[in-house]
């Protein structure tokens, strides 16, 4: 992704309520926001689960205020490429997304993943209320003591801090982009693996 950066002005995300209540369907919903790499695999494979209500790439946990694609990509602003995923507990609990996130991405790799290297690919779960982190953080301690991966688990988990959504060419990027090399060769793979690993918890 470093060679498509541009610098394209967004909008900053202004709500903060992270428990809420969807004024048409009555229903409780959570955010998360979960970083492992580009946001673009990422995206793609929690639009497909069925209790996930939202889904928006974007940039958390930095330190510049409204950060562009560009700045994002040079790895300076702090910020991480994460999505923000607004689910419903009663459908999906946080423990089920937590087994996606883990098992869709490499865990184990410190600021990278694949070819995409940087601060702002980092393993990161950003916490909107503190049963998240805390289950997020027993969860990591279990992978690492059933020894789940070759390596420990790496992900951070830490306070949601300064989200900001993407440019909108991000947002649906492998639903309107799937022909492409990139979505051919990192994404369509991962949802392959969704789809058969996954099944259960995807949308019919």
């Amino acid at each position: 992704m470093n060679t498509n950066c541009q610098n394209i002005d967004k909008k900053e995300l202004r709500e903060t309520e992270e428990i809420k209540k969807d004024v048409v369907t009555d229903k409780l919903t959570e955010t998360i926001y979960f970083g492992n790499g580009c946001f673009w695999c990422t995206e793609a494979v929690f639009q497909e689960l069925k209790g996930v209500v939202g889904v928006e790439s974007g940039y958390a946990g930095g330190a510049v205020k409204n950060p562009t694609y560009r700045q994002v990509c040079s790895g300076e602003t702090g910020h991480a490429e994460v999505i923000r995923v607004i689910y419903e507990p009663a459908v999906i609990t946080f423990e089920e997304l937590l087994e996606v996130y883990f098992f869709t991405h490499d865990p184990t790799t410190l600021n990278r993943q694949g070819n995409d290297v940087g601060t702002q690919y980092r393993s990161v779960i950003f916490y909107t209320i503190p049963q998240q982190k805390e289950k997020a953080e027993k969860y990591i301690a279990e992978l690492n003591t059933k020894k789940a991966f070759p390596r420990p688990v790496v992900t951070a988990v830490q306070a949601y801090s300064n989200y900001y959504a993407a440019e909108d060419y991000h947002q649906n990027y492998y639903k309107l982009n799937g022909h492409e090399p990139y979505c051919q060769v990192m994404i369509k793979p991962k949802l392959e693996k969704l789809r058969k690993d996954f099944k259960d918890k995807l949308v019919k």
